[in-house]
């Protein structure tokens, strides 16, 4: 293949030597893409290779090394190399070009199970927090259960829907014993599909690994772009990773996450270095025009999913750049050590933590249950935390924020407040929506030096209904607001105090325990 400019550029600043490929696997303990004819040289398109190297390695059960110092071009054939050994891309680099594909859905990297997924029969409803179900299982597995006759998250605004089908997700032990870490948070009245997913109980490593991909050039719509490293088994680490992104231009269809994490447990992502996608706009389901979510990191139905000393190559302040990631049905989400431009819970996140990290210009967003941690962590965003709108801006649980620096919009003039969000109380989310019952912050700096001249000083929480200032406001889907926020050594640059909200009559009930 014909080397384009762009390519060049890539191939330039990767600097590699090419690696001559073998026409056979050359050791009983070890697969490396050359051995499969793979050239490595950033112009072949080496995707052929890649796949037959990991078919072959799966079949065996040998471990993967790419060619050190290769440079692996895979162009946009309707290929996926699976996954299911262990595999060192080392200091090898991949250019995955995006501009011409067969198949936009198809990952280039599945993850995968050997083991089968079944039906489980003889379940007809579920409790919220029941703590086991009556199945006698072949070992530990990953539960899914949906009812389709309920729906939830019946978003609002200019993205509206219709819903999505009641859905959970749990691990249990060959009992059914529930792992009460991610306990069930729904009850169901009727069960229409239930799945249970053998846990592979060994942890698969993937190691190193510089890819690039050059950005597709469709028409900036929500036909989502999945060429990337699905993750779709539990218990795997990714260690060292680095994504980069060429050739973004002014428009392009979203992405769906280059690291894409789903239908599993027990992931870890550690000292990985991952890029922010450009925003581009296109018209929403409502008619009007919203900007496109587009992620590096997605986390969809998935328990146990650790993000350790990550960070983004592009400024986590700068707003040209969506932020870096979205999830969906998840529990226990963790951020340690990162430095990333998002935390974003869509659909509803069981108990997440965020320590030692900086979030950047969109801050940490989340609906969902158990307990939101928040320590040790500085947050550039609008909002301490912000309760998302389209979906309610619900949490039925506590936050707990100890040792944090805000510093509202990055430092720009704004009037801050704290807990973020906005409720009307006419929309039917499809379920109840709650503020948390109880927020502990302690040892806050809030960096309000640069603020407008009428500023009154921070609030607590902002005004999330601006109608509701009588008692003759009704909610036609009432809201279960916040009953105690307990303060301690909150202080402000700008040495104004603390106040409640712009809205002191919809909060007028909540107990403030302060200094």
């Amino acid at each position: 293949m014909k080397k384009t400019p762009l390519i060049l550029f890539i191939f330039h600043f990767i600097t590699i030597l090419p690696i001559h490929a073998q026409n056979t696997p050359t050791s009983n303990d070890l697969v490396r893409y050359s051995d499969f004819g793979a050239v490595g040289d950033g112009q072949t398109d080496d995707m052929e290779a890649i796949v037959a190297a990991h078919v072959f390695a799966n079949l065996h059960n040998l471990p993967v090394k790419a060619d050190d110092g290769a440079t692996y071009y895979i162009g946009g054939k309707d290929r996926t190399a699976v996954i299911r050994t262990d595999t060192d891309f080392g200091t090898a680099a991949f250019i995955i070009d995006d501009r011409d594909v067969q198949n936009r859905s198809a990952p280039v990297f599945l993850v995968s199970s050997s083991l089968e997924p079944f039906k489980i029969e003889g379940l007809t409803s579920l409790k919220r927090n029941q703590e086991k179900i009556n199945v006698s299982l072949p070992g530990p597995c990953l539960i899914t259960v949906v009812n389709s006759n309920i729906k939830h998250y019946i978003r609002y605004g200019p993205n509206q829907d219709s819903g999505s089908s009641q859905i959970d997700i749990f691990v249990v032990d060959k009992n059914g014993q529930v792992d009460r870490q991610a306990p069930i948070i729904w009850d169901f009245e009727q069960i229409t599909d239930i799945t249970a997913l053998p846990i592979d109980e060994d942890t698969l490593t993937i190691t190193g690994g510089r890819f690039t991909t050059i950005a597709n050039q469709a028409e900036s719509k929500y036909t989502y772009y999945s060429r990337n490293i699905s993750i779709k088994r539990s218990n795997v680490v990714v260690d060292g990773l680095e994504h980069r992104i060429a050739g973004e231009g002014d428009h392009g269809a979203p992405y769906g996450g280059f690291i894409n994490i789903s239908d599993c447990s027990y992931v870890t992502v550690k000292n990985t270095i991952l890029t922010g996608h450009k925003t581009y706009r296109t018209i929403g389901s409502a008619g009007t025009s919203v900007s496109m979510g587009t992620y590096d990191i997605s986390v969809s139905r998935a328990l146990n999913v650790s993000f350790v000393n990550c960070s983004q190559t592009n400024d986590i302040n700068d707003g040209r750049y969506w932020g870096i990631m979205g999830s969906n049905y998840c529990k226990n989400l963790v951020y340690d050590h990162c430095t990333l431009s998002r935390f974003d819970a869509h659909k509803g996140v069981a108990n997440a933590t965020i320590k030692n990290s900086t979030m950047g210009h969109m801050g940490i967003n989340a609906i969902g249950s158990g307990v939101l941690t928040v320590e040790n962590t500085t947050i550039r965003g609008r909002n301490l935390v912000n309760l998302r709108s389209d979906y309610g801006s619900t949490w039925q649980g506590e936050f707990i924020i100890r040792d944090c620096i805000f510093v509202p919009k990055n430092g720009e003039p704004t009037s801050a407040s704290l807990i973020g969000g906005s409720y009307s109380g006419q929309h039917d989310f499809g379920y109840t929506c709650y503020m948390p019952e109880k927020i502990t912050i302690e040892n806050l700096l809030i960096d309000d030096s640069n603020h407008p001249e009428d500023y009154q000083g921070p609030a607590i929480f902002a005004n999330f209904n601006s109608k509701m200032t009588k008692n003759s406001y009704q909610e036609k889907y009432p809201y279960i607001k916040t009953r105690e926020v307990i303060l301690r050594n909150v202080t402000t640059k700008s040495g104004k105090d603390l106040r409640l909200s712009d809205n002191p009559f919809m909060f007028r009930d909540v107990e403030v325990d302060g200094d």
